[in-house]
């Protein structure tokens, strides 16, 4: 192939990839800003040039071929050093302007992020930022997020970043609840209490706790159940029962004497607690946007603020 038609068929390899990341020739078209037929002509075009099936349809989704799941892993990789010279370039404006796309956990994000991200705008007129609250696993390029936080004590491969906090869970209830309930001093005594959980799956309902080489596996119940911890938290101020929370949740209750841990001397083990993680993509040219951000996050964090 003609090196002319390497330039040509670059256009096309981005659709291709746009089109692999949504799973869809319409959403793809939407994001791209174009008719879903100059998607599918893309896509077709593509495929003639190659002399290759990349996609096999069907009339409710999208398959790669095995040679599409190649061209696609190389098509990301062009992709991504498109994006590389943009963030070249991006890394030498003396003023760092633009948007910065973060996501996080939603504990993480409403409680941690979101008060620094109010002082990060106070101070930074010249770049904005979009937050995300999400929960699931999500991919910083797929999903073109410029730092992703991650609770995790084995950080991804293939991404770059620094540890920036340990997250601890602990379990607590009211003065009130308490007042009214059998103080526990065992994890096996929290099978007579009520127990306020996360609720996402049948694990939730199976508090995990740690002393030392001892180690319980408590099957929980409780008649409330609640997958944000603002809630679980206010459900546990009322008397409702005794609930899990991180402890950047818990410590101002906690201080303030409206909620008292239960079971201190016990580790309570979840998979929302380790350390949290700041990670961006692996690239020598970060883009001063996003170096500003991470600097202005690590010193907020670090310091309790």
């Amino acid at each position: 192939m003609a090196t002319s038609k390497h330039i040509e068929l670059l256009q096309e390899m981005s659709i291709f990839v746009s089109v692999v990341n949504t799973g869809s020739f319409s959403e793809s078209a939407r994001q791209l800003g174009v008719s879903p037929s100059s998607v599918s002509r893309a896509i077709k075009q593509l495929e003639q040039q190659l002399g290759v099936c990349l996609l096999q349809r069907t009339t409710r989704s999208l398959r790669l071929s095995e040679t599409g799941r190649a061209v696609y892993e190389r098509c990301t990789q062009l992709e991504q050093a498109a994006k590389d010279v943009i963030s070249l370039c991006e890394s030498h404006h003396q003023t760092a302007q633009g948007t910065v796309k973060i996501a996080a956990p939603k504990a993480v994000a409403h409680t941690l992020i979101h008060p620094s991200v109010m002082a990060f705008l106070g101070e930074l007129p010249n770049i904005d930022v979009h937050l995300v609250l999400d929960d699931n696993a999500l991919d910083l390029i797929r999903d073109e997020i410029d730092i992703l936080f991650k609770i995790t004590n084995e950080p991804p491969q293939g991404l770059i970043g620094r540890s920036v906090m340990t997250i601890e869970h602990i379990v607590a209830a009211s003065p009130k609840y308490l007042a009214t309930h059998s103080i526990p001093t065992h994890p096996k005594e929290l099978i007579q209490h009520s127990c306020i959980a996360l609720g996402e799956t049948d694990a939730d309902a199976k508090w995990r706790f740690r002393k030392g080489t001892q180690k319980h596996t408590i099957p929980v119940n409780g008649r409330y159940k609640a997958n944000h911890t603002r809630v679980r938290l206010d459900a546990a101020l009322q008397g409702l029962g005794i609930t899990s929370l991180p402890m950047f949740v818990a410590k101002d209750a906690l201080a303030s004497g409206e909620l008292i841990q239960v079971l201190p001397e016990w580790q309570f083990e979840t998979n929302y607690s380790g350390e949290l993680w700041m990670l961006y993509p692996a690239t020598r040219h970060i883009p001063a946007k996003v170096s500003v951000f991470a600097d202005f996050i690590v010193q907020r964090l670090t310091r309790g603020c």
